[in-house]
């Protein structure tokens, strides 16, 4: 049998402890890989659960269903505005000169139902960076369907009792006739859903009230 002597067997334990040390960080680093795929697995089973996450989901950029809209929409909202404000113009002067019971309730359900509806209307628009229509603005520089002239307007005003209430009724009538028309262009042609739901609001209420306003006439 061969015998090392003192030198070489210390050289062969150096050596043997060297190996040893070194397989154990091969262990280590082993063990710890898979922790961190581990962690890694966690992690995204924990997203899935609410938990938070450094990552962004896609659909947190998206717009909001509100925002999608096409130039039959801005139209709309545009031409609707100044079309509302002259129809509560038109209310107004009801109360004042008017003289039928049934003649003022009406006036006043158009003002309560489309003043809110323009300031729907206006917070569209701003959403979509796109132009209010400004008050106050001259009648004959609109050309939305049944809006009155400066002639129209000038009648009712120096109209009052029985002959302002028959004014008003056949003046509404072609007011909202043209109102009908544009909502019914938005429903055809838009691509909001809430400008279409109330464009059909419109084609509903305001159908309804030309039927009511006929009938005061037929009388």
């Amino acid at each position: 049998m061969t015998s090392f002597s003192r030198p070489t067997r210390h050289l062969a334990r150096r050596t043997a402890t060297a190996v040893a040390v070194a397989g154990t960080a091969l262990a280590l680093a082993a063990c710890g890989g898979n922790d961190e795929s581990s962690t890694a697995r966690s992690g995204h089973s924990g997203h899935g659960n609410g938990s938070s996450s450094s990552s962004v989901s896609p659909s947190a950029s998206a717009p909001a269903p509100d925002a999608a809209h096409n130039a039959a929409d801005v139209a709309f909202a545009q031409g609707m505005i100044p079309h509302h404000r002259q129809a509560i113009e038109m209310a107004d002067l009801a109360t004042t000169r008017g003289s039928a019971a049934e003649v003022m309730t009406l006036a006043a359900e158009i003002k309560k139902a489309q003043d809110p509806e323009i300031q729907t209307l206006s917070g569209w628009l701003k959403g979509w960076g796109e132009q209010v229509p400004a008050d106050g603005a001259d009648h004959s520089g609109h050309t939305m369907s049944g809006m009155m002239g400066e002639d129209d307007m000038s009648t009712l005003e120096d109209a009052s009792g029985a002959a302002f209430d028959t004014a008003f009724l056949k003046l509404m009538v072609k007011h909202h006739e043209g109102a009908v028309t544009m909502a019914r262009t938005e429903q055809s042609q838009g691509a909001n859903q809430a400008a279409k739901d109330m464009a059909g609001r419109i084609v509903t209420s305001q159908s309804a009230e030309i039927t009511r306003m006929k009938g005061l006439l037929d009388r």
